[in-house]
């Protein structure tokens, strides 16, 4: 038997990136998996991949994190299906760098909506059905812009700060309600994320940088060495950082 037989993990963000690596290896570990993310295809084919592949049940609910309402759907949904949630992974976010001089305000507000509130809506869904089963890890996807900030990433880093505060907080709230809670700051890694950015000056900025990024595995290794450990275990924070050399 795998470490999370009949266990249940919900991870946002799930179709591509980091999301879709740690669904992949929670499911490789015994969990059932449900995928949620707003591109609902992308989400089909990875339940079918990973269905075949590691003998799992999946579940497909098309999500809008930044939607209180169907955050909740996703947990009943959930609760239906599989009559509990062990592991909820707050994984969805948006990386829109720009310097605040070019008024990106749009931007900021989607990353506001996206890596707070849809992180808030989260714990909003899934705290409850895990106190009420006196078990559970909520694992919330920071990143190492929420230990410091560098020039353009002074909103992202607010709002991924944001992110490890919470995270910080839930852990003292809940360290005897059998909730446990993690806090994952990767540093740079290889997806999607950078191509969403429209400032040109930060795109300037980082052509010539030299640097090879993590791979979106190296992220979900780390979530499930957190979901592992025995109950009396609480891996509070995990930062994932690329070598300037290999």
């Amino acid at each position: 038997m795998t470490t999370l037989s009949n266990k249940t993990a919900i991870v946002t963000g799930a179709s591509s990136g980091i999301g879709k690596a740690i669904a992949k290896n929670l499911a490789d570990e015994g969990a059932n998996v449900v995928l949620a993310a707003r591109r609902s295809e992308k989400l089909k084919e990875l339940a079918e991949e990973v269905h075949s592949e590691y003998g799992v049940q999946t579940n497909v609910i098309e999500t809008d994190v930044t939607k209180r309402e169907e955050m909740e759907n996703l947990v009943q949904q959930t609760v239906e299906q599989f009559g509990s949630i062990d592991i909820f992974v707050n994984n969805a976010g948006v990386m829109l760098l720009s310097f605040l001089k070019n008024d990106h305000v749009d931007e900021w507000e989607q990353m506001v909506d996206v890596n707070i509130k849809g992180v808030l809506f989260g714990i909003h869904a899934a705290l409850p059905e895990m106190l009420k089963q006196e078990t559970g890890h909520i694992i919330n996807v920071s990143s190492v812009a929420g230990h410091e900030v560098f020039p353009s990433s002074t909103v992202y880093s607010a709002t991924k700060y944001a992110v490890r505060a919470l995270s910080m907080g839930m852990e003292k709230e809940l360290s005897n309600s059998g909730v446990r809670v993690t806090n994952v700051s990767p540093g740079a890694v290889d997806t999607e994320l950078t191509d969403h950015i429209t400032d040109g000056e930060v795109l300037d900025m980082f052509k010539d940088r030299k640097m090879e990024p993590l791979e979106a595995e190296d992220i979900a290794r780390s979530v499930t060495y957190a979901v592992t450990q025995p109950s009396y275990v609480n891996v509070n924070e995990v930062i994932v950082r690329p070598m300037h050399k290999r």
